[in-house]
């Protein structure tokens, strides 16, 4: 189950409003970019793309946490109800299915990551799950980034970046193209999109 892009946008402003920060404008550019290649692939849902891509941080609202922002937007979507949602707060950060390839801090309880790992275990990725995966790779503040430069610049700020998972997302965005027939960029608008104040 999923909300409504009202309840989703309902979602995400309520949290920035708890955690102040870019991250709404990200998850907005993350859900433009998911609805955009969605609906140019042709046989995937752009309305559910967009919400995933809006909610895949919804974590963020508890507060400034790395690994815990993953577990805890998977908590919350569950205890609304919104399955898929949940599913997406857990997979948009392991590409290869494993918690070792995380780029961040490990800021959370014993509790937590068992909660992540075993819940992790039980999930079958989908084309929804790589999707949001690359448009995490794709969504700046700002707006559409070049996947290598926004690789590039998490490698710069946390001094390290798995290489499987930076292959990853390259193959994810030949995928995506493949499937499209069409330039990724010029899909998410790259050279125009900027998310809206949040």
């Amino acid at each position: 189950m999923l909300p409504t892009r009202e309840e989703a946008m309902r979602l995400v402003r309520d949290g920035v409003v708890c955690n102040p920060g870019s991250w709404g404008k990200h998850c907005l550019t993350a859900a433009h970019c998911a609805e955009k290649i969605a609906r140019a692939c042709g046989d995937m849902d752009p309305e559910k793309a967009f919400i995933l891509g809006l909610l895949h941080d919804i974590g963020r609202k508890f507060g400034v946490r790395h690994l815990g922002h993953v577990s805890d937007g998977y908590t919350y979507m569950k205890s609304l109800g919104y399955d898929e949602a949940a599913k997406i707060c857990l997979t948009h950060s392991f590409n290869n299915h494993t918690v070792d390839e995380y780029v961040g801090k490990f800021d959370v309880s014993a509790e937590e990551l068992m909660l992540i790992k075993t819940e992790l275990d039980k999930v079958v990725y989908d084309e929804y799950d790589w999707l949001i995966q690359l448009c995490d790779s794709l969504a700046g503040a700002e707006g559409v980034l070049d996947i290598e430069e926004r690789m590039g610049d998490v490698k710069k700020r946390y001094g390290s970046y798995p290489q499987d998972k930076w292959d990853s997302n390259i193959r994810l965005l030949h995928y995506f193209e493949k499937k499209m027939n069409k330039n990724i960029y010029l899909v998410c608008e790259k050279a125009t999109f900027v998310p809206e104040d949040i």
